[in-house]
C-alpha cells in the first residue's frame, strides 16, 4: 500500500486530521520540475505552535520565491497520530507534496527552546533516519538547524551536519542552491559541506573537534578540515527593509496558538538586559519604514481574512517612529 492510501486509512482515526493533510490557503507545492531541490522545514511541536511562528513563515516564503528550490513543512505528531504512523510503518513525511522527509535533500530543524531537543530525536526516528551524523551516508538528507537555540549549538553537535547561525533569509536559499549545484555535480556530502562552511553563519561540527576544560567545560575548538572557519561568524543582514516578508501566509488549517497577521517592525534590541538571548543575538537594531510596514499590513490582511493584526519585535513600544 503506497503512503497516500496508508494516511488515508490513519487520518480517519486521529483527533485533528487538519494537522497533516496540508493544501491549506497560500501553501505552495512545487513539482519535480519546478524544484530539483527540496527542503522539509521541521518544527519539533504540533502544528498549532509552528503554524503561529512568524520566522517558519519568513523562511518558507524566502525560499519558495526562488526559482528550481522548494521549502515544505513538517511537524511533530501527536501521540495519537505518532502511535499510528508507527503501526502502519508510515515515515515522517511533508505536508505539501506529502514526500517522506527521508527522501528530501535538506531537513532544516528550527532551535526555538531547549525542550524541543527530544523531540527533535523523535522526529529523526520516526522519518527512519539514524540520529548520529556519522552513522547517516549519502543516501539521506542533509540535516540542519538554526534559530536562536543555535547559537548554542554544542548540545545538539553529534546529530547536526551543519548550523545556520543568524539571519536566515538570504543564507537559507544560498545553502539550498549551494547543494543543488554540488549535487548535480555528483559531489557527496563532505565536499558540500566544504563549501558550505566557507558562507558567512554557517557551522559544521564534525569539522571540528573540542578540547575540554578539567571540569568539563570546553577549552577550544581544535579544527579537523582546512576549509572550515577559524571562527564562525553569525550571518547579521546590515538592513531588513529589503528582506522578503510573507505578505501571503500558510492559513493554518485547524485553529493555531496565534491565529493572526504577524508584522515584524524591527529586528533586534536597544535595552541590552543581560538575561535576555534574544536582545544579543538579534542586534542591532534594524527598522523597517512605516511606510512599509503599514503597506505589509494592509497587504497581507487582504490576503488573509485576518481580522487581528500583531505588531513583532523584540519591545515594540521602542520603535523610532
Amino acid at each position: 500500500m503506497d503512503l497516500q492510501k496508508k494516511l488515508d486509512q490513519i487520518l480517519k482515526q486521529v483527533e485533528k486530521p487538519g494537522r497533516y493533510i496540508g493544501g491549506e490557503v497560500n501553501s505552495i507545492k512545487k513539482t519535480k520540475e519546478e524544484a530539483t531541490e527540496r527542503m522539509a522545514f521541521a518544527f519539533p511541536d504540533l502544528y498549532e505552535i509552528g503554524m503561529s511562528y512568524l520566522g517558519m513563515q519568513i523562511l518558507y516564503n524566502a525560499v519558495n520565491k526562488e526559482e528550481g528550490i522548494a521549502c515544505e513543512r513538517v511537524f511533530a505528531p501527536a501521540a495519537d497520530m505518532e502511535s499510528l504512523m508507527k503501526e502502519n510503518e508510515v515515515p515522517l513525511f511533508t505536508l505539501e507534496t506529502k514526500t517522506p522527509v527521508k527522501d528530501v535533500d535538506l531537513l532544516g530543524f528550527t532551535l526555538q527552546y531547549e525542550m524541543s531537543f527530544a523531540t527533535i530525536l523523535n522526529m529523526l526516528d520516526l522519518a527512519q533516519i539514524p540520529l548520529l551524523a556519522k552513522n547517516r551516508g549519502e543516501e539521506y538528507p542533509i540535516v540542519a538547524a538554526g534559530g536562536p537555540c543555535a547559537f548554542n549549538p554544542e548540545p545538539l553537535a553529534d546529530f547536526m551536519d551543519m548550523f545556520l547561525i543568524g539571519d536566515g533569509e538570504v543564507l537559507l536559499p544560498q545553502v539550498l542552491k549551494l547543494h543543488a549545484e554540488c549535487k548535480k555535480n555528483g559531489l557527496t556530502k563532505v565536499e558540500f559541506l566544504e563549501k558550505a562552511c566557507k558562507l558567512e553563519g554557517v557551522y559544521v561540527p564534525s569539522f571540528y573537534e573540542p578540547e575540554y576544560n578539567e571540569d568539563g567545560t570546553i577549552k577550544t575548538l581544535c579544527k579537523l578540515n582546512e576549509n572550515a572557519p577559524d571562527t564562525v561568524l553569525r550571518n547579521i543582514q546590515g538592513s531588513v527593509e529589503e528582506l522578503p516578508f510573507p505578505v501571503k501566509p500558510v492559513i493554518p488549517m485547524v485553529e493555531a496558538v496565534h491565529d493572526r497577521s504577524v508584522i515584524e517592525t524591527f529586528r533586534g534590541c536597544t535595552r541590552g538586559c543581560r538575561f535576555c538571548q534574544a536582545g544579543m543575538i538579534y542586534r542591532p537594531v534594524r527598522e523597517r519604514k512605516t511606510e512599509t510596514i503599514l503597506n505589509l499590513a494592509k497587504t497581507q490582511l487582504e490576503n488573509t481574512g485576518n481580522d487581528e493584526l500583531s505588531l513583532l519585535s523584540l519591545s515594540t513600544s521602542d520603535y523610532s517612529n
